[in-house]
């Protein structure tokens, strides 16, 4: 009969497609909850570990009415999630997360690409190239949906780095070819619709941050996690040491997860709980003007200039790549 939805698919989703229900367990009291992060800055109220679990696992899989559910949004982006609240979120993506079968050898270094170029040429391809050279398989993942940006997926192609169609793909690419491309609707579906509000509601909202924590390899990966604004440094640094696995936090370029060409951000890498500072700060000037070398093809030749050797690789850059070689590495 037309409008009945097939039994057991949930009735909201923000990409307007259902998504299979995961558990059958009483509806959570969404008012509730709007009701203690909702109340400003000041006064709002973080959730446990465990709700925050089951109200993102709901947001994923699309059980929250399209109003509660910018409520929500809103209120974390207004409060800014906490420590309790970013693992409870982790545990809710961790179960829905596809996972991708890791190559033999060292592990895989995961970089995620969610924002492109702005103002300067997109220096993370190169990353995963001098990686992969150096026997270290890649899984780049992402999203875009930026109209005041380079398209990131456009240079990977113009650069015929190869795109998976899903988790069997991807980790085939990665034992023939050591990199892989793959879209995080392939990845996690749930967090691709989440991500879809951006466009409507005019800013990001807390799945912008979970997409840089995804691990489709757990036990096997190398998670290179960038910030953009410096005061989430420390409240990364407490995630990942709660978190667990191989992780490289860094400040990236223009939301990208590449280092500063011109100055050498702070890498710290943590390895099972573990922190190590793997390379301090670099004095020097910030990038200057704006770069005329962001489209797909002009942006190309830039990183295969590097790669090949007619232009000098940035030794921010190279200094990453080691750092993600050594984290790969098997101990």
């Amino acid at each position: 009969m037309r409008g009945r939805r097939p039994p057991g698919e949930s009735d909201y989703n923000p990409a307007g497609t259902p998504f299979r229900r995961r558990h059958n367990r009483v509806p959570m009291d969404y008012a509730k909850q709007i009701k203690e992060i909702g109340r400003g800055a000041k006064g709002a109220r973080s959730l446990s570990r465990d709700d925050a679990r089951a109200l993102f696992g709901d947001m994923l899989d699309g059980r929250v009415p399209p109003l509660q559910l910018g409520a929500i949004v809103i209120a974390l982006r207004v409060k800014s999630e906490s420590l309790d609240e970013l693992l409870g979120f982790q545990d809710a993506l961790r179960e829905r997360v596809t996972r991708i079968d890791a190559p033999g050898g060292m592990r895989t270094v995961v970089l995620p690409t969610y924002n492109g170029a702005r103002r300067r040429p997109n220096l993370m391809p190169l990353v995963a190239l001098l990686l992969a050279r150096a026997g270290v398989p890649v899984l780049i993942h992402g999203r875009f949906d930026f109209d005041s940006r380079a398209d990131p997926f456009a240079l990977l192609r113009e650069l015929d780095m190869p795109m998976a169609t899903d988790a069997a793909h991807a980790a085939a690419l990665l034992s023939e070819r050591r990199i892989a491309c793959i879209g995080v609707d392939a990845l996690a579906p749930g967090l691709d619709a989440l991500l879809s509000l951006r466009p409507q509601l005019g800013v990001r909202n807390s799945a912008h941050s979970m997409t840089k924590m995804i691990d489709p390899l757990p036990g096997r990966s190398v998670r290179v996690v960038p910030v953009t604004h410096p005061e989430y440094l420390e409240r990364m640094s407490h995630f990942l040491r709660e978190d667990g696995g191989r992780s490289i936090l860094m400040r990236g370029t223009e939301g990208e997860a590449y280092a500063n060409p011109a100055r050498r951000p702070v890498m710290t890498g943590f390895v099972d709980g573990r922190e190590e500072r793997l390379f301090e700060q670099e004095d020097g000037e910030p990038l200057g003007s704006p770069e005329p070398a962001i489209v797909a093809d002009m942006n190309a030749r830039v990183v295969l200039d590097m790669y090949e050797g007619r232009a000098a690789v940035p030794a921010p850059l190279a200094d990453q790549v080691t750092a993600c070689i050594r984290l790969a590495r098997e101990r």
